[in-house]
Order: C-alpha cells, then sequence, then structure tokens
C-alpha cells in the first residue's frame, strides 16, 4: 500500500476525535451496556477506511467518543476527513469532529486500518 499511496501525492497524517453519539447502546432489561466491539460503530470506520485506501486506526474512548488516526494521501485522507465529520455509522449522530496533529510524512506508519481496544 505504500508504495501505491506515494504514487498518489504527498502523504498526510491526522489524529481525530468524534464526538455525539457515536458508540452503540445496548438496552439488556433495565442494563445499559456500551458496546466496545468493532462490529458496530468502529467496523464502519475500518471498512470506510479500507474502502478510500487509507490506514490507520480506530477506538471508542471511556468518555463516548471514538478517536484514532487516519494517514494516507492528501486526497484520500481528506475524503475520510468529510466521512467522519458528516457520515459515520448509520446509528449514529455526529456533533462534531476535532482534527489535529495534521501533517505530511514520508512514510506511512501502518500497514492497514485496524481497530484498538
Amino acid at each position: 500500500m505504500a508504495g501505491l499511496a506515494k504514487a498518489s501525492g504527498a502523504l498526510k497524517s491526522v489524529d481525530y476525535e468524534v464526538f455525539g453519539r457515536v458508540q452503540v447502546m445496548l438496552v439488556v432489561g433495565v442494563l445499559a451496556l456500551t458496546v466496545l466491539s468493532h462490529y458496530f460503530p468502529t467496523q464502519y470506520t475500518e471498512e470506510e477506511a479500507r474502502k478510500l485506501g487509507v490506514v490507520g486506526w480506530v477506538k471508542n474512548t471511556s468518555q463516548g467518543t471514538v478517536t484514532g488516526q487516519v494517514q494516507g494521501p492528501e486526497d484520500k485522507v481528506n475524503a475520510m476527513k468529510s466521512w467522519l465529520s458528516k457520515v459515520g455509522s448509520p446509528s449514529s449522530r455526529i456533533d462534531r469532529t476535532n482534527f489535529s496533529n495534521e501533517k505530511e510524512i514520508p512514510k506511512l506508519d501502518f500497514s492497514g486500518f485496524s481497530t484498538r481496544y
């Protein structure tokens, strides 16, 4: 993937945190459980990242946000930033997305996109 990414132009890296209703709540009887499984909102992030051809990671936080890092060609990173800001998983409500540490990088630090726990 690194060779393909370099052929597409400058490589970028950006950290993100998504705020809103971005983690799934399941109600079991009277007990609500926050599901921290990649089969829910983080799965959609992984799928979108792979579809766009970016690498990095995603993680649910204990504060109810989703955080991570995206790397790849600038145009693909920008497409992922748009998805993280406006679309997200089908069950999510995105209030805002903060991006930080955006920079050009000489090479990719990851070989794929994964969920961290």
